[in-house]
């Protein structure tokens, strides 16, 4: 589904990927694991064209992600590709309910279509009696399950996390880290998540493994 070919990125004189080749499965939940400095965020910044190679190709079932033009590829993040970060980064101003329809309306979709798909994630992700509430009104989990739900709200190809349960304490943790396999499971979601739980790394179906800017070794379970 994902190809990514030969990957090099560098700031300055410092090589921080160095020909990373990966392929991304669907319906499966993949970890990327490592040490810090390893590259995994940078990776999954320009899997997910919010940062550009200087060398390399990312594919999405055969588009060059690299090949478009900025307008084209903000259209094809947006519907393609969903984003899950260690802080929620939900909007303060706007309702859990809004903040998760937000990628559909900016996709273009109409209000009723947008927070009708809002509704029902929300509902699947057991956050309907906090629909109306504001960001600063919701717990730590529950904004991260909603950050969650507005990844999915555009049926990505894929859902990009990085240390998404990173600022959870341990009963949050395991409850999104059991979402996510539910989600692989119930709707076919293709999950890629950099991360340093362990509990989470060894349940994955696969594990890409870093270190000094390569892919040091692929678990496939």
């Amino acid at each position: 589904m994902i190809e990514i070919r030969n990957i090099v990125k560098r700031y300055g004189e410092l090589e921080v990927l160095k020909g990373i080749d990966l392929d991304i499965v669907p319906a499966a939940v993949t970890s990327v694991v490592g040490p810090s400095g390893a590259g995994k965020t940078t990776l999954l910044q320009i899997a997910g064209t919010l940062m550009t190679p200087d060398r390399g190709t990312v594919s999405y079932d055969g588009t060059d992600v690299f090949s478009l033009g900025d307008r084209r590829q903000s259209a094809f993040r947006n519907r393609k590709i969903g984003f899950v970060f260690q802080f929620h980064r939900l909007l303060p101003e706007f309702s859990l309910r809004e903040n998760v329809a937000m990628p559909a309306l900016i996709g273009g979709a109409s209000r009723q279509a947008a927070f009708a798909e809002a509704d029902r994630l929300i509902a699947r992700l057991g956050l309907a009696p906090r629909s109306d509430h504001r960001p600063t009104e919701l717990s730590g989990g529950e904004c991260q399950r909603a950050a969650v739900a507005r990844a999915l709200v555009n049926g990505p190809s894929v859902v990009l996390a990085d240390e998404p349960t990173g600022s959870l304490d341990s009963k949050n943790r395991l409850e999104l880290h059991r979402l996510f396999f539910d989600l692989r499971d119930e709707m076919g979601a293709t999950f890629v998540i950099v991360t340093h739980d362990e509990n989470l790394a060894a349940d994955s179906d696969r594990i890409v493994h870093m270190e000094d800017g390569l892919i040091r070794h692929l678990t496939v379970r």
